[in-house]
């Protein structure tokens, strides 16, 4: 016997990269950063322990203020959420009763919202190359939303690109999810006082190593966050708990150590898929802290399966458009150099 509302029988969930509690295995599947926190920040969430007797402060401005001084917009133009996929959930929820479109590969969580909220979308398919045409969507009506750079492709589409579509575009909402921004390419933050239509999601898990915090983040005008914290506060006004929020203010007065990780992650991706393409392999030009590959001799699966008997963990999405392809996180140096090392033992195997 089942109680759950028959209008989400057909709910798929999102299905999570796997979580081992093995600390010997090398953990490239989930995008985090290699990198431990700032010290800082521990000492911040140590701190904040003593007053987990209370109830957090909605306001969230411990974190907000911050924010907005280091994103250069008014604090009333910000909204935080737990984690980016709370802030994504809420404009799927609150924004988007004339439907809305978004790739066909892309991050998966659009689709499950708009099965989650009986939403209509439209999925439009990306170019044979995986880049994405904004052209494809004129013709369309309700909102829009891009991952930019785009996951798991890693492809970016430029802030130039993005405005020519607003500027056609001036009555449809505009989502651009920049999760992996800090890793390349230019924010449209600084676009949302031009653009009444734009709402940037942004999140902290990345590059700021604070995945298992839980801290996101919307820019917009002022009406759209106000309207954001209407559904927030109608549905829990407690969203951020008082240690993510004391992460989250400490790790902004720590940008110097956010900057050498975000430089580092770089250097690795560069070095990483310098050694892989003389390995054969093929790629899109990540603009994130993960390659997107395959190898034309080699199936995704049988890769994937190859890697998680030396003990690294990559991603595999058995999808019709991705499923030749793996999405690899990029780790520390020392990491990578270990994948290339198991890569070069598989394909000797195979005998590519």
């Amino acid at each position: 016997m089942t109680f759950l509302n028959q209008k989400y029988e057909r709910l798929i969930p999102y299905t999570p990269g796997e979580q081992p509690q093995n600390q010997s295995l090398i953990k490239l599947n989930t995008n985090e950063s290699p990198f431990e926190p700032a010290p800082g920040v521990k000492k911040a969430v140590e701190a904040a322990a003593a007053t987990l007797n209370r109830y957090c402060d909605t306001s969230t401005h411990v974190v907000i203020k911050p924010l907005a001084k280091q994103l250069s917009v008014q604090e009333d133009q910000l909204f935080l959420g737990n984690g980016s996929d709370e802030v994504l959930s809420y404009i799927f929820q609150g924004f988007t009763e004339k439907g809305i479109a978004f790739p066909d590969v892309t991050y998966g969580f659009y689709q499950i919202y708009c099965d989650m909220y009986q939403v209509e979308a439209t999925v439009v398919p990306l170019k044979d190359d995986f880049t994405l045409e904004l052209a494809a969507y004129d013709a369309l009506e309700g909102a829009v939303i891009i991952a930019n750079p785009n996951a798991p492709t890693g492809l970016l589409l430029s802030y130039q690109t993005i405005c020519a579509f607003l500027d056609r575009h001036p009555n449809r909402l505009v989502i651009v999810d920049e999760a992996y921004i800090d890793f390349g390419g230019e924010s449209m933050v600084p676009y949302i006082d031009q653009y009444p239509n734009l709402i940037v999601v942004g999140t902290f898990s990345k590059s700021r190593q604070l995945a298992g915090a839980r801290l996101g983040y919307g820019a917009a005008n002022s009406q759209l966050i106000s309207d954001l914290n209407r559904l927030k506060y109608s549905v829990n006004p407690y969203n951020i708990n008082s240690l993510t929020q004391a992460a989250g203010a400490a790790v902004l007065a720590e940008q110097e150590y956010v900057e050498r990780c975000i430089e580092k992650t770089i250097a690795a991706r560069k070095w990483s898929s310098a050694a892989m393409k003389q390995l054969g392999f093929e790629m899109t030009d990540s603009y994130c802290n993960f390659l997107f590959v395959r190898h034309p001799k080699v199936s995704g699966e049988a890769l994937f399966l190859a890697l998680r008997e030396k003990n690294i963990l990559v991603r595999w999405f058995n999808q019709p458009r991705t499923k030749d392809y793996l999405r690899i996180s990029v780790g520390t140096q020392e990491q990578m150099e270990q994948l290339v090392k198991a890569l070069q033992e598989i394909l000797k195997e195979v005998q590519v």
